[in-house]
């Protein structure tokens, strides 16, 4: 089969199943797996497809989002939010190290944590303030206080997290992406969770079920980098590419 017939044959067998596997698509075409993924490299160069782990998926219709969420979008999905929250709290161990990002979802994670004997460092002084009313061991980092909030970022926050070593990091994230990964409108933020990732045995991306096929400005993660915790999942095909927590 020439290149241009297996181009048709993988694009043809994406369209009725959304996400195919390179041992398919060779049983398919009778191509190797080394001529397959060749195949699938090419198609994604142009823009046909996109590769993930062992195969391919079908583009995702994506919703970019230029700007940060206001205030009233950040509080939908309380309910979604709350059960999220409370799953990833029942995660920390008392002789956790936890690092704790910013967002809704994760500062709602402090609710659940008031008990905890486990050593937490963040960057939100909101969740910082929470966790120290109920007498936690709790560090905030240094850094500039991002406009408009309460968030710490920079190059001072960057450096305090590299002195860091976490069993378990959990993220908030702006969108859930097959192709971009997981992402954020602010690139001094996205820097801050990718550094944090870096310093943890585990990742959670803790993300609502509306945040699926989003993109915003700043790529912090693969999706493969975390695996992600919520409510609801909207397509499997997530699956292909890390760990989906739903609760």
């Amino acid at each position: 089969m020439l290149a241009e017939q297996r181009a048709r044959a993988i694009l043809q067998q994406l369209s009725q199943h959304q996400t195919v596997s390179v041992t398919d698509l060779c049983q398919t075409t009778g191509a190797s797996e080394a001529t397959i993924r060749r195949d699938l490299n090419a198609l994604a160069r142009q823009g046909k497809l996109v590769k993930i782990h062992g195969g391919a998926t079908t583009l995702e219709e994506e919703e970019f989002l230029a700007r940060e969420p206001d205030l009233a979008t950040k509080q939908r999905y309380t309910r979604e939010k709350e059960r999220i929250a409370r799953y990833a709290a029942s995660l920390v161990g008392d002789d956790d190290v936890v690092f704790l990002d910013t967002g809704t979802t994760v500062l709602h994670t402090a609710e659940y944590l008031r008990d905890s004997k486990a050593l937490f460092v963040t960057s939100s002084i909101d969740l910082a303030g929470m966790l120290s009313a109920h007498e936690r061991r709790v560090y905030v980092l240094g850094g500039t206080l991002k406009p408009g909030t309460v968030d710490i970022v920079g190059a001072e926050a960057l450096d305090a997290l590299r002195r860091y070593n976490f069993t378990k990091v959990f993220l908030g994230t702006s969108g859930v992406s097959v192709s971009q990964g997981f992402t954020t409108p602010d690139p001094e933020a996205a820097a801050l969770k990718l550094v944090a990732a870096s310093r943890a045995q585990a990742v959670y991306v803790l993300a609502d079920s509306s945040k699926f096929g989003r993109v915003t400005a700043a790529t912090i993660l693969p999706l493969d980098g975390a695996q992600i915790i919520t409510d609801r999942l909207p397509d499997r095909k997530y699956l292909d590419s890390t760990d989906v927590i739903a609760v």
